[in-house]
């Protein structure tokens, strides 16, 4: 039985979504303010957060900025409803995924269960794959760039993964969305941009200054075979 950690104020909705998701056959433990959600998430006994911004004590931001500087932990952020900046921040931060409050435990515990898929190492033989200096390990779930190890998170490895198996080719973001954050596009989620974003920003440039993953405005994204001679 997997763990999730509930960290969220709202005694009535933790009591409510405890029942549920023991229901679907998960384990909750809930925490009602921001350090007990740090000091918890940190003790490595959970498959996942589901982490509310507006909490007593220390903020959700805060929370999972302390997270995020040492664990891998998957986070998925509660948000206001319509509050645009705040899962952009979040992602950007390094949340997995976010759900708007109010919602509908069915789809909490759907994105749960995306968000978990992605971090499951598949069965059978490695898969290695490499662009100039950037070596991915699909096995071990390993990236290193220049011979260093790359610290990334589950969204970020599944999407860096999909694009290098088609290394100079465009990825329509439909496909993206439904390969990475295992769920149906919508037009107006700019989730898996962010996340390309954060992804640019950790693995930098080839040497020449040109960027790994580029744009193809309209269309998706595409992993920019490295420069001759790199």
């Amino acid at each position: 039985m997997e763990k999730i950690l509930l960290v969220d104020d709202d005694l009535e909705l933790c009591d409510l979504l405890r029942e549920y998701l023991e229901a679907e056959g998960f384990s909750l433990d809930a925490v009602h303010d921001g350090r007990s959600g740090v000091d918890r998430a940190l003790q490595g006994r959970y498959a996942l957060a589901v982490l509310d911004i507006m909490l007593p004590v220390m903020g959700g931001f805060d929370v999972l900025r302390e997270i995020r500087s040492r664990s891998s932990l998957p986070v998925l952020m509660l948000t206001a409803r319509g509050d645009d900046i705040d899962r952009i921040v979040g992602l950007e931060m390094g949340a997995d995924d976010y759900l708007p409050k109010p919602f509908n435990p069915r789809e909490l515990v759907a994105r749960i269960r995306a968000v978990l898929r992605r971090g499951r190492v598949d069965e059978g033989p490695s898969s290695l794959l490499s662009a100039g200096d950037l070596e991915l390990d699909g096995g071990a779930r390993a990236v290193r760039v220049g011979g260093q190890p790359l610290e990334l998170t589950s969204v970020e490895f599944n999407l860096l993964e999909t694009l290098l198996r088609s290394a100079g080719q465009v990825v329509a973001r439909e496909k993206l969305v439904l390969q990475v954050l295992k769920r149906p596009y919508s037009p107006f989620d700019r989730s898996i941009d962010v996340h390309v974003s954060n992804l640019r920003k950790k693995l930098g440039s080839y040497g020449d200054g040109s960027e790994r993953i580029k744009t193809l405005r309209g269309e998706g994204y595409f992993f920019a075979l490295p420069p001759e001679g790199a």
